[in-house]
């Protein structure tokens, strides 16, 4: 099978300690995160393909205006530990440094593809300082977008995930989308993958693509305080939220470094918010104006 060879070719690539910390929200989704190991793991959106009634509906009604402290609160929650862990705690910053290759493997009947694409051009647009690309070569692929029906979940999760950690997520729950990043000791995220239902409804799809695509960059805590984010166990969102893409873009800001802790991000997020800030106001402007002019 096409996704089985080239996560076969991943694996092969991995190396260094094995280590797994796995976070389990609840049953909408799930997101792991393992360290790099034998089994290691190894992602503007179109209006016309995804803006439904349902997406339309709480991207009119989403908050908009943040004070420093909600945007730092919310940081500090998603950027570390993790909800359900397999090894010891990890409370670091965990990221990609190197350019983000994914490979689209669609194992699915719903053509979702077109989909999938359009989430990852947007969080590419949305992000300032990320470099997240569609690739066809699955030798260079760095994160893997698995698509496959609803049915095939189970054991799609087997297949990557391996027997003996499927069957502690199955026993923690029955999750119904998953993303997961294996990471070097440095906490830098070298792989990841993404498995996704394509038969699951229009709404649920982009929900768990935008969620699972965003937690396989990094961000993989859920809290239930931060009611503004989409990792929040009982919020759906379906789009890349503003609130979030403050999120992200304190994440993958160059003074952000893998391995920091929450006390270096401390000393350094005084000068990374108003550079956020103006990033994501320029961009939200520019969005307007581009609308406008369309209208």
């Amino acid at each position: 099978m096409i996704y089985d060879a080239a996560l076969e070719g991943i694996i092969r690539s991995a190396s260094g300690p094995r280590r797994i910390d796995v976070k389990i929200p609840h049953k909408r989704c799930l997101t792991a995160l393992l360290a790099v190991g034998a089994l290691v793991l190894f992602s503007t959106i179109d209006p016309a393909i995804a803006e439904n009634a349902e997406v339309g509906i709480r991207r009119s009604v989403q908050r908009t205006e943040f004070s420093n402290n909600e945007i730092t609160e919310g940081f500090f929650k998603i950027a570390f530990g993790a909800e359900l862990q397999l090894g010891r705690r990890t409370d670091r910053i965990r990221k990609f440094e190197k350019p983000i290759h994914v490979l689209i493997v669609d194992q699915g009947q719903a053509n979702r593809r077109a989909e999938t694409a359009a989430v990852i051009a947007d969080i590419r647009a949305h992000v300032d300082h990320l470099d997240l690309r569609i690739t066809e070569d699955p030798k260079s692929a760095n994160l893997i977008v698995y698509l496959v029906r609803e049915h095939d979940l189970n054991r799609t999760i087997r297949d990557v995930f391996g027997r003996d950690k499927a069957k502690k997520i199955q026993q923690a729950l029955t999750p119904q989308c998953l993303s997961g990043f294996g990471k070097d000791t440095r906490y830098r995220i070298l792989r990841a993958a993404v498995i996704l239902p394509v038969d699951a409804g229009d709404f649920t799809f982009l929900d768990c693509a935008y969620e699972e695509l965003l937690q396989a960059l990094g961000p993989i805590n859920d809290d239930a305080s931060i009611p503004w984010t989409m990792f929040n166990d009982d919020v759906q969102m379906g789009f890349f939220d503003l609130y979030d893409q403050y999120l992200l873009n304190i994440l993958y800001d160059p003074r952000i470094r893998p391995g920091m802790t929450k006390q270096e991000v401390e000393v350094v997020l005084p000068e990374v918010l108003p550079t956020v800030r103006a990033w994501v106001s320029n961009f939200q402007e520019a969005e307007r104006l581009r609308l406008s002019r369309a209208d």
